[in-house]
């Protein structure tokens, strides 16, 4: 079970709400970059509680609702496949990251961010690489960003079916390759992900 110990020690520092950070969606070809911000109670017991990516989906969606009727607070935000394609994916993902933070009914004065950068934040910060295997609030934060991204690629599977968007994800697969050369880009597709589609004109 992962332990509050990242939290706990900048509880006893002086910050009282310290809230994990955590993405998905950095790697797929389509669609927006999400990001959660979660502020859990403190010692709050989430029996599974881990890396969204080791669990079931069907764990995550029940983790999903769990942590959303528990967190004292919460918050889902994106950037646009636009943002993402003026910025590029990382600056697009910090920028939906402070949206997330920004976004907490209940302040956070403090964030735990999963990976290995943590700048421009309007609170102070700090980066943890492999966070979510780590921090319990990361790891809801984790589990509230893959869950709300994989609906959005059910959603965006109904929209362009060409593509088969819900089985993979909008990543890069063989099938997701050959449905672009096929049918060519969407509105949903990230220009500055499917350059190769332009070598082969």
């Amino acid at each position: 079970m992962l332990e509050y110990q990242l939290e706990k020690e900048l509880n006893d520092a002086g910050y009282q709400y310290v809230c994990g950070v955590d993405e998905a969606g950095r790697g797929p070809l389509c669609g927006p970059v999400v990001a959660a911000a979660c502020i859990l109670p403190s010692g709050l017991v989430i029996e599974g509680l881990n890396d969204s990516k080791k669990l079931t989906p069907k764990k995550r969606d029940a983790l999903y609702d769990f942590i959303c009727e528990n967190a004292i607070a919460y918050c889902i935000a994106e950037a646009s496949v636009a943002e993402i394609d003026e910025l590029n994916i990382l600056e697009a993902d910090l920028l939906a990251m402070r949206r997330a933070i920004d976004g907490l009914a209940v302040p956070a004065d403090f964030a735990l961010i999963d990976g290995n950068i943590a700048r421009d934040f309007q609170i102070p910060a700090k980066a943890i690489v492999k966070g979510d295997a780590i921090s319990p609030s990361i790891a809801a934060a984790s589990i509230l960003a893959k869950v709300t991204r994989d609906r959005q690629c059910e959603e965006l599977d109904r929209m362009y079916p060409q593509y088969g968007i819900a089985k993979h994800k909008g990543y890069g697969t063989k099938a997701h390759m050959n449905a672009l050369r096929e049918h060519g880009p969407s509105p949903i597709h990230r220009k500055q992900f499917i350059r190769f589609l332009e070598k082969q004109e």
